[in-house]
Order: C-alpha cells, then structure tokens, then sequence
C-alpha cells in the first residue's frame, strides 16, 4: 500500500487470521480488548469474529472528502489516492455501531463506551 498498490484478499488473509489469533487468545483470559483495523468487507469481520459471541464492531464513518483530508494532514503511509479503491472495496456493516467520524474525538470515545 505504501507504494500504491492495493492489497488483494490473499494479501489481507493471514494479518486477518493473526489478529484473529489476538482476539481469540483474550477471549480464552476473559481480557478485553480493543483492536482497530479497516475490515472492509463482510467476510473480513466473519474471519474476526468467527465463534466469539463478544465481538462488538465499531464502525467509524466519515465521508471520503473528510478521510482524503485526515490522511494527507497526517501524511498516512497509505497513499490519498489509493483511498478510492477503499470505498469501492467497503462493505458497510449492518450489526455494527455506526459512528460518524466528522463529530469530535472524545465525543466519539464517550458514546462507544457508553453504547457498549
């Protein structure tokens, strides 16, 4: 992604079954924990979750002027233009807590703990 390629399935697979890993090794010590990541796709967020009933997803929802200009300020190792291949590849969750990332961070923070 650094040199503007997009990653591929195959590529995602095993960082997904890594963190997977993750999730799984704090469920079995009852600790939690929280873990960021895009999860693009449907299939992703199953690959993430599969048979662990205390997964909640947060998903933080931001129009793609807004992002475009978040990274460019921050200067993300992902290119700003590799950004449209990103929503074209985005599965919007239906079970998750929808957020809206235009509203301030520790709005964001104060409603995900609340909600959750």
């Amino acid at each position: 992604m650094a040199n503007g390629i997009p990653l591929t399935d195959a590529d995602r697979q095993p960082w997904l079954e890594k963190l997977y890993a993750l999730l799984v090794e704090c469920s079995q010590k009852n600790q939690p924990a929280v873990m960021a990541c895009s999860a693009l796709k449907e299939k992703y967020r199953q690959t993430l979750s599969a048979g662990l009933n205390n997964i909640r997803f947060v998903y933080l929802k931001g129009d793609y002027d807004l992002i475009r200009e978040r990274m460019q300020k921050r200067q993300h190792f992902m290119k700003a233009e590799m950004l449209k291949s990103q929503f074209e590849a985005l599965e919007e969750p239906k079970d998750a807590l929808i957020l809206d990332i235009s509203q301030p961070s520790n709005f964001l923070i104060e409603e995900i703990l609340r909600r959750i």
